[in-house]
């Protein structure tokens, strides 16, 4: 009998990044690598997965690695683990655990991202002693995991929790992947207000602010950028903000939670969920008695946590 701890390998796979490592039953990362992802397709994408996989296994593991868990950006089936599409436009479906069975052998078992990270919330983090809760991730993208009387809502083709398509601006000329215009995630998420300001840059000769090296406007530099008053990041940041406390208050009167949970990378340094909260309407959220609050638990690990904790549950180890 072995005498090493035993361990999850955990897969994370983001837009740009592959996080893979091993998990204990406590939710402690012994260690992690690592990769790049190609998410242009979803056959590239699981070549991303096999080759972490492979790399990880191959160079030895700590523990006892007893099932994987994979988190992916995405809609999952979380009971068969066919992975349906990343997006609406590239959707070639996909069962991990056909493709990946041979590599270790063992259990596997696969959800959404912020379904993972819901699920580590429940487990591990605020929302563990809270029946009722909300997580929602803002991030490159937005999105949302309900949970409702201690269950994770999946949905009956795995696309609950999808609120970054939740309209909250009809007059919106913007439209989202999804066909519709105003949606939250192209006015709110990381990558929706960095288009919004690359929109607005040739309106305004006078201002300071540059795409980096990737095409983008991040968030810190939309920040100072406020801070010293460009208009550019003005109207960017108050319209994202307004419309993130739209969103939180529509999910509120939605689903009766008794605690909303905030994570993803637009909280970092607490600016965006300060001056969300000045949107924020007392009558909509004095039902919310558990408050409103950033997550404890790591952005960068939360869904590797998650991807670890989904596969010793639905495992029963």
């Amino acid at each position: 009998m072995s005498n090493k701890v035993k361990t999850v390998l955990s897969v994370d796979l983001g837009g740009t990044k592959l996080l893979i490592g091993e998990v204990t039953k406590d939710g402690e990362i012994l260690n992690k690598k690592k990769f790049f992802s190609d998410v242009t397709s979803q056959e590239r994408a699981l070549n991303s997965i096999k080759e972490a996989i492979v790399t990880y296994w191959n160079n030895g593991c700590i523990g006892e690695v007893i099932t994987i868990g994979i988190s992916a950006v995405g809609r999952i089936n979380i009971q068969d683990a066919t992975w349906y599409e990343i997006n609406p436009k590239i959707s070639e479906p996909i069962n991990l655990r056909t493709e990946l069975k041979d590599i270790t052998k063992l259990p596997i078992f696969a959800a959404n991202d912020v379904n993972c990270a819901t699920i580590a919330e429940k487990i591990l983090g605020d929302g563990k002693n809270v029946d009722d809760f909300i997580y929602i991730n803002f991030g490159t993208g937005i999105a949302a995991g309900i949970v409702q009387g201690k269950k994770l809502l999946f949905g009956s083709t795995y696309n609950s929790g999808e609120v970054g398509h939740m309209v909250v601006d009809y007059d919106s000329p913007t439209q989202c992947i999804c066909g519709r215009y105003g949606c939250v995630e192209p006015l709110a998420s990381g990558l929706g207000i960095s288009e919004r300001a690359k929109e607005l840059i040739d309106k305004y000769p006078s201002t300071n602010l540059k795409e980096d090296q990737n095409g983008r406007i991040g968030l810190p530099e939309l920040i100072k950028a406020y801070e010293d008053n460009d208009p550019i990041a003005q109207t960017v940041l108050n319209r994202a903000t307004q419309a993130a406390a739209c969103l939180i208050m529509n999910l509120v009167y939605t689903t009766d939670p008794k605690k909303v949970i905030l994570g993803g990378g637009m909280l970092n340094g607490g600016w965006f969920i300060k001056h969300i909260k000045e949107y924020l309407n007392d009558e909509a959220m004095r039902f919310v008695t558990d408050g409103l609050e950033v997550t404890n638990l790591n952005p960068n690990e939360i869904a590797l946590k998650g991807a670890a904790m989904l596969a010793l549950k639905e495992g029963k180890v």
